[in-house]
């Protein structure tokens, strides 16, 4: 699939799944070993078309393109440098994760087979200011033991090796953080399984192959 129509399938899937609103978030693919696709500054994630991308240098951050590239390059290039793995990259504000990254409040992954997989290693980065190379470094670091992190009083950042897992990795995460909101509001207690049920799941149940094993 070409790379700007695989990254307009991703913002169909945002918009339709009310995970995006407004121009709060970005995306990004690896073109090749040295360039990646990503969405233009001020753009409407959910509403996108092939000339709102931009072509750009991971190494050097120069671009090409109809429009000026999304001043979030540093979070992208640094998970490209450090994750070889990472193929896209989503940065969003939904709802329910959006507010647990505004809150003290942590995720538990031990919950049911979708969080257990894609929730398994979470970081979360102080806040810096969007686009800054502070955020940027910070987001590299966390990207080398996570998969998921959280951006405090900012959003969250997904990534994967393809679209479908970089989705349902975003799906995942906002779907848990409201189960756990909701339990919380409700006075409900949730059930956590033990670290011992979930390493054999994800050794040894064959759901999926790990992602990232520290």
């Amino acid at each position: 699939m070409d790379i700007k129509l695989k990254l307009l399938h991703i913002d169909n899937q945002l918009l339709m799944k009310n995970l995006v609103w407004g121009n709060s978030g970005n995306i990004s693919a690896r073109s090749d070993e040295s360039r990646m696709a990503i969405s233009g500054s001020g753009t409407n994630i959910g509403n996108l078309s092939e000339d709102d991308f931009v072509f750009v240098n991971i190494q050097t951050e120069e671009w090409e393109g109809n429009k000026k590239p999304s001043k979030e390059i540093p979070m992208h290039r640094e998970i490209y440098l450090n994750r070889t793995d990472a193929n896209v990259i989503i940065h969003a504000s939904p709802f329910w994760s959006t507010l647990i990254a505004c809150s003290e409040k942590a995720v538990e992954s031990k919950l049911f087979i979708e969080s257990m997989y894609y929730l398994e290693n979470i970081k979360t980065v102080d806040y810096f200011h969007p686009g800054s190379v502070a955020l940027g470094e910070a987001v590299g670091k966390a990207a080398k033991k996570a998969n998921v992190i959280f951006l405090k009083n900012h959003g969250v950042i997904v990534f994967d090796d393809s679209v479908e897992e970089a989705l349902m990795r975003l799906e995942t995460l906002e779907y848990t953080c409201k189960m756990i909101v909701m339990a919380k509001a409700s006075g409900m207690s949730l059930s956590v399984l033990s670290d011992e049920m979930v390493e054999d799941f994800l050794e040894n149940s064959g759901y999926k192959e790990r992602k990232l094993v520290l």
